[in-house]
């Protein structure tokens, strides 16, 4: 048993029902599309009149923050972007065509806006989506994700504490206002305040994209401009932890320093293992700096001045410590005269046991000159010792007075450091407030 219509959709044989794989709608929608497009001219802007200008409708997703490239001055982002125009020569009466009211069209084959993103400075990285949205009165949708690489100057003073503020201005390459017009798809305060479509778990967070519309007015004529603002800030905590926390007990542990004597040995010691210490810290954490030809980062300022007060405490301290060696040596390789032998009152060294074979005086003249002798020869001898005490005594008071400028000097050292030290770290901390208020 069999039904068999030539002319139905259904064929049913025992146990076998066929369907016919012809679909009206899908007839109407072929025969829609080659309508559109048998006549359709993508060199022609497509309006009636041409004295009515295109206005081309936008919108911004901000997707993701890619990289920030701070030495080439360059942003990376992902942004969705959207188009909106209409087509007066893509409209339908959607009656005729089996109540169609939308379809999509190759992008290749209908009239596209030259919209360009001013900032661009690398080549698009986007997929290639050949297909847009057509209603039937004529509006043209057009999305596409694209990865920005744009020229934005970027200040890293605030590191890591910085906000960034970049641009994309989007206009006309070729058609002035009087062609194309460009106009918000969303009002301008959705637009700011949209983050749905970010993602929120980068290095970099979202503040706002706030927009403007101007006209941009030179010798070619006047172009309508869109420009979007992507504001962005920095999250600082991983730096604070990995930079800034072990930089600020590095220059506490060599403000301790300043508590040894001056004159200790040991305090050179100390403080060159701090200096090295803070160098191997440097060369570790110096690709976590941003480096820029524009501007230079508060925390790197701090860095180059604590290193320059270490080598300066440390210069002191040696010098200080060479001073005293100095002092010691030549102390030394200074006997003290009285402690050679007899000398008589010109200096000259006397022996008890010579006698002079000239000496022909009386015994008692002999004792008189003998007694007159030794007189003068203590009397010289006390000379000597108070002129080696007076000198030696200068010499202290020197030494006592060079002491006490080195003192006074490492004590305005260690104020220095501190008033140093106190100012970066209240200069972060309203940083960072300042970063938490935004």
């Amino acid at each position: 048993m069999h039904d068999c219509c030539k002319n139905g959709i259904t064929v049913s044989f025992p146990g076998i029902q066929v369907t016919d794989t012809s679909h009206p709608r899908s007839s109407a929608l072929h025969h829609l599309t080659k309508k559109l497009l048998q006549k359709y001219h993508k060199e022609v802007r497509p309006v009636h009149n041409k004295s009515e200008a295109t206005t081309v409708y936008l919108d911004l997703f901000v997707h993701a923050v890619l990289d920030v490239d701070v030495q080439n001055q360059k942003l990376k982002t992902s942004v969705w972007y959207r188009e909106v125009w209409d087509d007066e020569f893509l409209s339908w009466n959607t009656s005729m065509f089996d109540d169609i009211r939308e379809l999509s069209l190759p992008l290749s084959a209908i009239w596209a806006p030259d919209i360009i993103i001013n900032e661009f400075v690398d080549i698009e990285r986007s997929p290639d989506l050949p297909y847009v949205y057509v209603n039937s009165s004529g509006t043209i949708k057009n999305t596409k994700p694209i990865q920005v690489v744009s020229a934005c100057s970027l200040e890293t003073y605030a590191f890591p504490f910085d906000i960034q503020n970049c641009s994309l201005t989007f206009n006309s390459i070729l058609h002035t206002v009087e062609d194309i017009d460009l106009a918000f798809l969303r009002s301008q305060e959705d637009i700011k305040h949209d983050k749905k479509a970010f993602l929120n778990d980068s290095e970099w967070e979202l503040l706002s994209v706030p927009s403007t519309y101007h006209i941009l007015q030179n010798s070619a004529g006047d172009f309508a401009q869109i420009q979007f603002n992507v504001v962005i800030r920095r999250r600082p905590l991983v730096y604070v932890v990995s930079l800034l926390i072990p930089s600020i007990f590095l220059m506490l542990v060599d403000l301790g320093s300043f508590y040894l004597p001056p004159n200790c040995r040991a305090r050179i010691v100390f403080k060159t293992g701090v200096l090295v210490g803070y160098t191997v810290f440097r060369v570790n954490m110096s690709d976590e700096i941003p480096r820029s030809a524009v501007s230079t980062p508060l925390i790197g300022i701090f860095f180059t001045v604590c290193m320059a007060f270490l080598v300066l405490s440390l210069s002191k301290s040696i010098l200080l410590i060479k001073f005293l060696n100095d002092e010691r040596c030549s102390g030394q390789a200074r006997p003290l005269l009285c402690l050679q032998g007899d000398t008589d009152a010109d200096g000259t060294r006397m022996d008890p046991k010579v006698q002079p074979a000239e000496i022909t005086e009386s015994p008692i003249r002999q004792k008189h000159q003998v007694q007159s002798g030794t007189l003068k020869e203590v009397w010289s001898q006390l000379q000597t010792i108070s002129d080696y005490v007076r000198a030696q005594e200068q010499a202290d008071q020197q030494e006592i007075e060079r002491l006490a400028r080195l003192y006074r000097f490492d004590r305005l050292l260690f104020r220095s450091y501190i008033i140093v030290l106190g100012l970066y770290i209240i200069t972060l901390c309203s940083l960072w407030a300042l970063w938490s208020s935004l």
